[in-house]
C-alpha cells in the first residue's frame, strides 16, 4: 500500500514529533471532556434552560450517537483527504461547535451543537492513530501510544470536577456555559499547532467513502435511540415500538448492503466477514452491554447525588471521584503484568469486581437512604472503578484477537463505535427508567437502586459473554 507523504519518520525531528504527539494529546483530552462534563452540568442546564426531562439524556446521548456514527468514516476521511487536513478541520468544527453550545439560547440549539461536536469529534480523532504510525519509528511508537493511558485516566479523574467546579465558579457570569467556551482557546491552539506541526498522510489508492452506508447506519441508531428517550416523556404512543422495530429493519438493510458492496468488489463501511465471526459479535454485544451499563449509571448517580441528595455540581463530581480513581488503579493493575499473566480472566475478574462494588453501592443506598454521605458511598465506587479499569484495559486486544490481521482495521473502528453506541443506550435506556419510576412516585433512593440492579445484570450478561472470547490478545496486536 503506497501513501502519498511528507511525514517519514526519518524526517521528523525528534521534538517535532513529540511536539505533534502534544497536539494530538490536546485533542483527546478535548473530546474525552467534552464526553463527561454535561453529566454534572446537565441538571443545572436543565433547569435553567428549561426544556423537558429528556433534554439531561440528549446531551450526552446525542454527542455519543453522533460520535458512534461518525467514526465509522472518519478514519477513511483522512484516508482519503489527508489526516491533517481532516485534523484541523475537526478541531475547528469541534471548537466552532462548541461556541454554539456555548451561546445556546434554547435546549434544540445546545442538543444540536452537541451532535455537531460529536460528528466533527469523530472527525478530528481517528487521525492520531494514523498520523502517530507515520510520525514515529517502530522504537518510539510503543512509547507514544503508551501516553494515552494517563491522560485517558486523567481525564476521566478530572473531568467531572473541571465540569463541577466550572459551573460552580459561575466564571464571568457564564455558569454551565464555561464547560464549553473553555473549548475555544484549547481548540484554536490544537488547530493552529495542527497546521504547523502535523505531516500530512493519505493513502494514494483510497476508495470512494460509502455514502448510502453511512446514511443506512445514521438512520438506524436514531430510531432506536430516539423513541427510546422521548418514550417515557410521551408516555409511550404506538409509534415509539414501530421505529425501535423499524431500527432492526434498517440495520438488517445496512448489513445487505454492506455484503453486496463488498461482493461487487468496493470497499464496504464494515467489513461484511466480521459478523460471520461468533467471537468478534461475542466481544460486540459484550462491549454494548458492558458501555450501556457503565455511562448508564454514571448519568443516573449524578442525577441522584444532585437531584435526590441536593449537591452542588462540584460536590457532585468530588463525590464520583473514588470511581476515577479507582479506574486509574485498575488500569494500573492491569498495565503492572497481569494483563499479560491473565488474558481474559482479567476482564472476568474485572467485571465481578465492578459487580460486587455495584452491589456494595445499592446496599449502602438501601439502608442509608437519602441521608446517605459521599464518604459511605466512596467504598461501593472505588470498586467499581477498579472492576471497571481491570475490564476495559485488556478488552479491546482480546475482541481484536478473534479477526484476522487484514479486518483488524475494520474491526478497530467498529468495536469503538460500539463503545460510542453503548453510552448513547445505556443514557437513553437507564435514564429513562430512573425518569420513568420517579414518575410513578418512586423515592430517588429506590429508582437509583433499580438503576443499580440493570447495571449489575448487563454485567452478568458481559460476564457470560466473555466465555465466547480468545484467551489471549495476539502477540501483534498487544498494547493496540
Amino acid at each position: 500500500m503506497t501513501t502519498v507523504s511528507t511525514s517519514a519518520a526519518a524526517l521528523q525531528p525528534y521534538r517535532r514529533r513529540w511536539a505533534a504527539l502534544a497536539v494530538l494529546l490536546a485533542a483527546e483530552v478535548m473530546d474525552l471532556l467534552d464526553a463527561l462534563v454535561t453529566t454534572i452540568a446537565a441538571p443545572t442546564i436543565q433547569k435553567e434552560l428549561g426544556g423537558p426531562a429528556s433534554l439531561v439524556q440528549w446531551l450526552g446521548a446525542g454527542y455519543t450517537l453522533a460520535m458512534a456514527v461518525g467514526l465509522i468514516t472518519g478514519g477513511r476521511l483522512g484516508d482519503l483527504y489527508g489526516r491533517k487536513r481532516m485534523f484541523v478541520t475537526g478541531a475547528l468544527g469541534f471548537t466552532a461547535t462548541s461556541l454554539m453550545c456555548g451561546l445556546a439560547a434554547n435546549p434544540e440549539m445546545l442538543v444540536t451543537g452537541r451532535v455537531l461536536q460529536g460528528l466533527f469529534g469523530a472527525v478530528m480523532i481517528p487521525q492520531g492513530l494514523g498520523l502517530i504510525k507515520e510520525m514515529f519509528p517502530p522504537e518510539e511508537i510503543g512509547k507514544a501510544f503508551g501516553l494515552f493511558g494517563p491522560v485517558i485516566a486523567t481525564s476521566s479523574v478530572g473531568g467531572p470536577i473541571l465540569a463541577g467546579w466550572l459551573v460552580d465558579a459561575d466564571l464571568f457570569g457564564t455558569g454551565w456555559r464555561m464547560i464549553f467556551l473553555i473549548n475555544l482557546p484549547v481548540g484554536l491552539a490544537a488547530a493552529v499547532a495542527g497546521m504547523l506541526l502535523l505531516p500530512e498522510f493519505r493513502l494514494s489508492n483510497a476508495t470512494r467513502l460509502d455514502l448510502v452506508g453511512v446514511l443506512l447506519v445514521s438512520v438506524a441508531g436514531f430510531l432506536l435511540v430516539y423513541p427510546l428517550i422521548q418514550g417515557q416523556e410521551l408516555d409511550w404512543p404506538v409509534w415509539t415500538f414501530v421505529s425501535i422495530a423499524a431500527s432492526v429493519v434498517v440495520f438488517a438493510v445496512f448489513a445487505a448492503y454492506e455484503s453486496r458492496r463488498a461482493r461487487a468488489g468496493r470497499d464496504p463501511l464494515v467489513t461484511p466477514s466480521l459478523f460471520r465471526k461468533r467471537v468478534f459479535v461475542g466481544g460486540l454485544v459484550a462491549g454494548l452491554a458492558f458501555f450501556s451499563g457503565l455511562i448508564g449509571l454514571s448519568l443516573v448517580f449524578t442525577l441522584f447525588t444532585q437531584l435526590g441528595l441536593g449537591y452542588s455540581p462540584l460536590k457532585a463530581g468530588l463525590t464520583g471521584l473514588p470511581q476515577a480513581v479507582g479506574g486509574v488503579i485498575g488500569f494500573g493493575l492491569a498495565m503492572s503484568g497481569l494483563q499479560e499473566k491473565l488474558g481474559r480472566g482479567l476482564l472476568q475478574i474485572g467485571t465481578v469486581v465492578m459487580t460486587c462494588g455495584a452491589a456494595v453501592l445499592g446496599l449502602t443506598i438501601h439502608l442509608a437512604g437519602l441521608d446517605v454521605g459521599p464518604w459511605q458511598l466512596a467504598p461501593g465506587l472505588a470498586l467499581v472503578g477498579i472492576g471497571m479499569g481491570l475490564t476495559m484495559a485488556p478488552f479491546f486486544d482480546i475482541v481484536l484477537a478473534g479477526v484476522e490481521p487484514h479486518e483488524s482495521g475494520s474491526a478497530s473502528g467498529t468495536l469503538t463505535a460500539i463503545q460510542q453506541l453503548g453510552a448513547a443506550l445505556g443514557t437513553a435506556v437507564i435514564g429513562t427508567l430512573f425518569f420513568d419510576l420517579l414518575e410513578r412516585r418512586w423515592s430517588f433512593g429506590s429508582a437509583m437502586q433499580a438503576a443499580v440492579w440493570v447495571e449489575i445484570g448487563l454485567l452478568a450478561l458481559t460476564f457470560g459473554l466473555s466465555f465466547l472470547l480468545p484467551l489471549r490478545p495476539r502477540p501483534e496486536q498487544a498494547g493496540h
